[in-house]
């Protein structure tokens, strides 16, 4: 009895052992199972909320993580709209495009070594793939060769300040990629890329045609005070005369003008710089009429000097700058930001386009205005910031550059629909 028992006993022991055995290895395999399961929840979750509150970018910016993006219409133009009319190419909205950019500023030879953002040590290059997209059309994609070939025995000049050259060196990149031998396009004098107080004129050989910038940041003329001004006053802006670069560009086929950075106390009145027309030097005159005065010196200027039957003749807005924190000289930074702003424009409309679309506005059709400010108020992510200088460039100040842009980047943008403009007024003007 005893023996039996103890072996009926053994045997129930055995079963009670098995089947610890089989909980403890079934929770072995069960919590790795149920923390997988908590965590792909908890994942889902999180990115569900992400697409929620990113719902605008992701959709209708494209978002290069998601793979989310617009590809670029290949041929169709401006005039591309449901009522065969005109449409407005400056409404519209940024879109991530794997096509882009247009060029690498490795390839090319004609940037300043403060717009090389990637070579100076940015290291992201998401800034180079946004594409302007408009609401009621397309724009043509941008072909260098096509463009040269309608620039052919021509001149197209940049004229205004820094951010016109940012633009000039653009374009010179845009066009550039479609030669082969970069030793054909050069400078007409032997000058080289770099910051220049006067001019600079590069030819492409194989077209005969050239790319011009002149430096004249106000567009009318800046010289030593006259005799008998008041006293404080250094030199002056001649708000009635054109600067004297003009006699150089006056004939050239296209002309794209800029002003806006340099309308400023500090560029100005702090600097002992008053405003004179005539004899006369106004001590009172503030920087808006003055601005004003400029304009209406421009548009007569164009109006009686330019044969405006050739030349096309474009004034492109001002250019935003993005300091946060202060400005150039006093911790003002933009590096960290990364994206675009999709956030609404504000509704408000910037003085300086105000000023321009009233003045240019009482003789339609002499000088087309190029209102970039919008599209170009939401690219916080393209300045120069830390990367405007590098080696060979170690000597330009610490502080981080929000007014300048990376090269490839926004001004191709801005050169992108000046080659829309272009094309479509192609077979009238020129």
């Amino acid at each position: 009895m005893t023996k039996n028992t103890t072996q009926q006993d053994m045997n129930t022991i055995s079963r009670l052992d098995l089947s610890k055995k089989l909980k403890q290895s079934n929770s072995n395999l069960l919590e790795p199972f149920l923390a997988f399961l908590a965590f792909t929840l908890a994942s889902c979750l999180l990115v569900a909320c992400f697409v929620y509150i990113n719902y605008q970018t992701l959709i209708f910016h494209g978002f290069p993580w998601f793979k989310l993006s617009s590809a670029a219409s290949s041929t169709v133009g401006v005039l591309d709209h449901e009522s065969g009319d005109m449409c407005d190419v400056y409404d519209g909205r940024w879109v991530w495009d794997d096509n882009y950019p247009l060029y690498q500023s490795s390839d090319c030879p004609f940037i300043d070594s403060g717009f090389r953002c990637l070579q100076n040590g940015r290291p992201d290059s998401f800034y180079t793939k946004w594409r302007w997209q408009p609401k009621a059309c397309n724009l043509p994609r941008f072909n260098g060769t096509k463009m040269l070939e309608k620039l052919r025995n021509r001149r197209i000049a940049f004229v205004g300040d820094s951010i016109g050259r940012n633009q000039w060196e653009s374009m010179l990149c845009m066009l550039s990629s479609a030669i082969p031998n970069k030793d054909s396009v050069y400078e007409v004098n032997g000058n080289p890329i770099t910051k220049h107080r006067g001019f600079l004129v590069f030819r492409f050989a194989d077209y005969n045609c050239t790319v011009e910038y002149y430096r004249a940041p106000f567009l009318v003329a800046q010289g030593s005070a006259p005799r008998g001004a008041p006293k404080g006053v250094k030199m002056t802006l001649r708000l009635d005369l054109m600067d004297r670069t003009h006699r150089q560009w006056v004939d050239a086929d296209v002309l794209v003008f800029n002003s806006g950075h340099w309308w400023s106390h500090d560029k100005t009145t702090n600097r002992g710089c008053y405003f004179q027309e005539g004899m006369e030097v106004s001590l009172e005159m503030d920087i808006a009429t003055a601005f004003v005065k400029s304009i209406e010196t421009l548009l007569n200027f164009v109006r009686g000097q330019v044969n405006t039957n050739k030349t096309q003749v474009y004034f492109r807005t001002y250019s935003p700058e993005h300091f946060r924190g202060g400005v150039w000289s006093n911790g003002g930074h933009c590096h960290h930001i990364k994206l675009p702003d999709f956030s609404s424009y504000p509704g408000k409309t910037e003085a300086h386009v105000e000023v321009l679309s009233h003045v240019l506005s009482k003789h339609p059709g002499v000088i087309e205005m190029m209102n970039v400010t919008p599209m170009t108020y939401t690219r916080q992510d393209g300045h120069t910031s830390l990367y405007h200088f590098g080696r060979g460039n170690e000597t330009e100040p610490a502080g981080e550059d929000c007014s300048h842009w990376c090269l490839p980047g926004v001004p191709d943008s801005w050169n992108e629909l000046l080659y829309a403009r272009f094309l479509q007024r192609y077979d009238t003007v020129l």
